[in-house]
């Protein structure tokens, strides 16, 4: 996984840049949903953990400069560094495990979306083939019966003629 975290407020998911909020529950939210949520309850927005403690809640810079990074655990015992080392792995496995199983879900959704939309177009298809099927079949029967009204316009204009004919004979010899 790439080393950027996203908020973890479902509807938010933006990128955390250099600062963002990080919760004891293990959850991190960008400054602009912290301060939303954060001043209206104590409680996590994506756990609903409470977090009462004071440092249940914090501003965490997540790109501290050099010089914070050289002075920040000094003096601090070993096991204490470790702790720490620890605690902060377990967040990123925990952010990590959170992202794939997000991920995953997005990937279920985007999947049953598409065979859905795939169902519906083959649906769209069939019932359009079936259109066009009728269709034809009524162009078929309407040049049957366009072939027939022409043969039927041609006898009688056949027996039009012949009686023509016979009119100016009958007026000839009469």
């Amino acid at each position: 996984m790439e080393d950027v975290l996203h908020c973890n407020r479902l509807e938010c998911r933006k990128n955390l840049g250099s600062e963002a909020v990080v919760t004891t529950c293990s959850h991190i939210f960008c400054l602009t949903c912290a301060n939303k949520y954060f001043t209206e309850t104590r409680s996590c927005p994506a756990c609903e953990a409470s977090l009462d403690q004071p440092d249940d809640v914090v501003v965490s810079f997540l790109n501290p400069s050099a010089d914070y990074r050289t002075s920040v655990l000094a003096g601090l015992a070993p096991g204490i560094v470790m702790e720490i080392a620890s605690r902060s792995l377990s967040f990123w496995q925990y952010q990590c495990s959170q992202e794939a199983m997000f991920q995953r879900l997005v990937l279920k959704n985007a999947q049953e979306r598409a065979t859905t939309l795939e169902a519906q177009l083959r649906t769209t298809i069939s019932e359009a083939n079936n259109q066009l099927a009728v269709l034809q079949t009524k162009v078929n029967d309407l040049t049957q019966e366009v072939k027939g009204e022409k043969r039927v316009s041609y006898e009688l204009r056949e027996k039009l003629r012949s009686a023509s004919k016979d009119y100016e004979r009958l007026k000839v010899c009469g």
